[in-house]
């Protein structure tokens, strides 16, 4: 689970991915100026392992008051995309619900300081349990969904709980691998994908962010 948070250690912060290359990246990134305990946990591809993967660790002692970002790679809705591309989700949509987001226009702020010359695109992430091609993407775009992958929507969903005011600070963040003009092929094996590893390397200093914004006292 990465660092035990100590007695008197603020919430900390967990990052759910999918994939192995995914956690690569976010672990190979600056971890400098986390205010409190983080890991990065590999879920496993699909809604189902997100669902199992998460619900685990915030059973783990001192991590059930924990933060929770999802992040990882995505497929992009909107014509004009492009891999490396960023989202972040005002509001994730699924099976498990809508979830709303927390700090979306702070975690935006965030990137583009972190991630300076990459577009970041905010609006609703929706679910799938399968990777979207051709005709089903323009129908999920007509939704009004900017983006899609198959874990966010689980994870923030399991993560969230019940409403109200002291629900779980949940973000979703994701980097475009796959556009309508650049569908991939295979991660990893072209630019599209390397460009978005180096781009999810880049946003841990902004989820860091986030993660203090949640500390300060409430007005």
């Amino acid at each position: 689970m990465g660092r035990e948070p100590g007695s008197g250690a603020p919430p900390p912060l967990l990052i759910a991915c999918a994939l192995g290359i995914e956690q690569l990246a976010l672990r190979s990134g600056d971890r400098a100026g986390a205010p409190g305990p983080v890991t990065v946990l590999r879920t496993g591809m699909g809604p189902d392992r997100a669902r199992r993967a998460v619900s685990r660790a915030l059973g783990e002692p001192g991590w059930q008051d924990a933060a929770v970002i999802a992040s990882g790679f995505c497929a992009g809705l909107a014509p004009g995309m492009h891999p490396g591309d960023l989202i972040v989700a005002d509001e994730t949509r699924g099976p498990d619900g809508t979830i709303a987001c927390t700090g979306t226009e702070l975690l935006v702020k965030a990137l583009v300081r972190a991630v300076p010359g990459r577009a970041v695109h905010t609006g609703p992430l929706t679910g799938s349990d399968h990777v979207v091609r051709g005709p089903e993407r323009a129908a999920l775009r007509a939704t009004g969904a900017i983006a899609v992958d198959m874990e966010s929507a689980a994870t923030l969903g399991t993560a969230r709980g019940g409403p109200g005011p002291d629900a779980r600070p949940v973000a979703a963040v994701r980097v475009v691998v796959d556009a309508p003009e650049h569908e991939l092929v295979r991660i990893g094996t072209v630019r599209g994908g390397i460009s978005a590893f180096r781009v999810l390397r880049a946003v841990l200093p902004a989820f860091f962010e986030w993660h203090r914004s949640l500390l300060l006292p409430r007005r």
